[in-house]
């Protein structure tokens, strides 16, 4: 049976990059209310009054790194609408392109906190209003959660971690009515992926291992997620045709290591990596 989002309450973390946009933008095109979480207040609140007025779509400055300020938020969001029925954890960054030995710990733990820790956060601040209504939960995830590419253990890890955290709690809320749902799509461009692939370290990642670093367009992973949403889905996977990926995921690894992840590739990028110039990380935080 389909699940209608005519009328129910979205809430979307990172609502105010690319991609928040693109799936807000949709979700209010189903007749979804929609409550737009993003670290920048002016962006999310001009983007509200486009999608409609205050009883559609509405703004709140958010950090997914802050529990506290997630939960009051929430409340609001609850309280503005009068019921919270998805919650999606959206918010993320992808970190430097790098092999371990030039990554720092805060490089790390930024990303393990947006990537992971948001998206724990956005559930347990979320979870006591959405099970009243007996909906649902949704973390982006990544293919490259069931396929780890070398210099990227950071964005890997926590990506790996927030589909597993989705499997560890679909069993945890069944009983209480709540689904629960993990987004593993392939490369799409956004600005934050735009930016941080624009070094030679990742353009050779891309170019060496284009049968993983395949890219679709963004308007292909938000209609999945709306079909996912409506299914009230497990997993969605892009492009569909690999979802053998997500049932075998040993499988898919140890297949992608043979056939593309070739050590003199691999050798090359991580050169190249250490040969680069230090800069400023390029992607921001759309917590």
């Amino acid at each position: 049976m389909s699940y209608d989002l005519n009328g129910r309450t979205v809430a979307v973390t990172g609502a105010g990059g690319g991609f928040g946009v693109a799936l807000a933008e949709a979700l209010r095109a189903e007749g979804a209310r929609i409550a737009l979480l993003d670290q920048d207040a002016d962006r999310v609140h001009a983007q509200a009054t486009r999608l409609g007025d205050t009883r559609t779509a509405r703004g709140w400055a958010t950090d997914v790194r802050d529990l506290h300020q997630l939960t009051t938020v929430m409340s609001e969001v609850r309280e503005h609408f009068g019921s919270l029925d998805v919650a999606i954890a959206a918010a993320g960054v992808l970190g430097p392109v790098t092999a371990l030995s030039a990554t720092t710990d805060t490089d790390w733990d930024r990303v393990i906190e947006v990537n992971l820790g948001g998206v724990w956060r956005t559930f347990k601040a979320a979870a006591p209003h959405v099970t009243e209504q007996r909906g649902h939960l949704l973390a982006m995830s990544s293919m490259v959660g069931y396929i780890h590419p070398p210099m990227l253990g950071a964005y890997a890890a926590s990506k790996a971690g927030v589909w597993a955290l989705c499997n560890a709690l679909r069993l945890e809320l069944r009983t209480s009515g709540v689904t629960v749902g993990s987004v593993h799509p392939i490369i799409f461009r956004t600005p934050m992926i735009r930016d941080a692939l624009d070094n030679p370290a990742a353009t050779e990642l891309v170019n060496g291992f284009s049968g993983v670093f395949q890219t679709v367009p963004l308007h292909t992973v938000v209609a999945d997620i709306i079909r996912g949403l409506k299914q009230r889905s497990a997993r969605v996977i892009t492009p569909r045709r690999l979802r053998a990926a997500a049932l075998a995921p040993g499988l898919a690894q140890a297949l992608a290591e043979r056939a593309y992840f070739r050590p003199t590739t691999i050798r090359h990028a991580v050169e190249l990596g250490a040969l680069a110039t230090p800069r400023p990380d390029p992607a921001k935080p759309t917590a």
